[in-house]
């Protein structure tokens, strides 16, 4: 015999088949969606702008991911790095950056943009893995940190860039390169009554020698202490 036809049940299964494609369907509006939005915001890092102040809700902020101008300054200054608009920096940036932008704007309702990244100078034209940090600018000189990737600084780097953190070390490093230069050379003079002056005019001759040194290395590569190129987009 034939059963009858369940008229509620057909309606159940078509009622499931139906929430199944719709599920689909929204599952792939979202991904488009969300494509859509990645896009977007990568096309944002990648053409800079100008300084915008995004209009956080400043109650959902980390307050220990706020930073002033005057400490990122600092900063850059004692470990030689650059604080620069997005659009130089010429590495891809991370997918997990991109979702913290997302997660960011959805939860502020804004589109954030006026991106700036702090990096070693050489990431800002070549391929390398150390350190980059993100920030999104707040106003008043404040910028809010929203990623930070890639492998840490070399403990030895802020020692190692000291000598060209300004001028200032930059004279008194010279300074001590040719009095220990002097030093070491001095073992090889007679010792008579004019080892002083022989000394003294050794040194003179050296502390000369190195300063040409650093100015002839320094001026064709156009560099420049740290003080004089921690937000400059130019290479020096």
């Amino acid at each position: 015999m034939i059963a009858r036809t369940n008229i509620e049940e057909k309606l159940r299964e078509r009622r499931s088949r139906q929430l199944e494609r719709d599920s689909v369907e929204e599952m792939l509006a979202k991904l488009i969606a969300d494509a859509k939005e990645e896009h977007r915001i990568e096309n944002v890092l990648q053409s800079g702008g100008t300084e915008v102040n995004n209009p956080f809700d400043i109650d959902l902020l980390e307050s220990d991911k706020v930073y002033h101008i005057d400490s990122i300054k600092t900063i850059c200054i004692d470990y030689r790095l650059r604080f620069l608009d997005s659009k130089y920096f010429k590495n891809e940036f991370p997918e997990e950056a991109i979702s913290k932008i997302k997660a960011l704007e959805e939860a502020h309702n804004i589109k954030l943009a006026g991106f700036k990244v702090m990096a070693p100078s050489k990431l800002f034209r070549l391929e390398n893995p150390d350190d980059p940090l993100l920030f999104a600018p707040i106003g008043n000189g404040y910028y809010y940190l929203i990623h930070k990737w890639g492998r840490d600084l070399s403990p030895l780097r802020k020692l190692s860039v000291l000598p060209f953190k300004n001028l200032d070390n930059l004279m008194f490093s010279t300074f001590m390169v040719s009095l220990l230069i002097t030093y070491l050379y001095s073992f090889t003079l007679a010792d008579n009554d004019q080892f002083m002056s022989h000394v003294l005019l050794l040194f003179l001759f050296l502390f000369k020698s190195v300063i040409a040194v650093v100015i002839f290395y320094a001026i064709p590569r156009g560099k420049n202490v740290n003080e004089a190129i921690w937000d400059s987009k130019y290479n020096k």
